[in-house]
């Protein structure tokens, strides 16, 4: 997977592959090199373009609307870390 979408795929998360919303059913994030799977019934590759996909095919991927939003504010610093210490909201003050 991109190394930009490596923080936005999280296990039992969703991603969408070629418009399709599914679960994440497992994930390695290692730089350069991560994965992720998600698990195909046959009626899902009946209904969408994955019955026809190969190995090695170029598809769309997008990771969860939340974890985009999540991931957007934790690299703002508008959100705490967990551990970590508390950010200032921008206008607080």
């Amino acid at each position: 997977m991109p190394d930009e979408l490596a923080g936005q795929v999280v296990e039992k998360g969703s991603v969408t592959l070629d418009g399709t919303s599914l679960t994440v059913a497992s994930v390695d994030p290692t730089p350069g090199t991560g994965t992720f799977d998600v698990a195909l019934i046959p009626h899902t590759l009946e209904v969408t373009t994955f019955g026809r996909r190969s190995p090695g095919d170029r598809i769309n991927v997008e990771a969860d609307v939340i974890a985009r939003y999540v991931f957007g504010l934790l690299a703002a610093g508008r959100i705490p870390v967990p551990g970590g210490e508390p950010s200032q909201q921008k206008g607080a003050g």
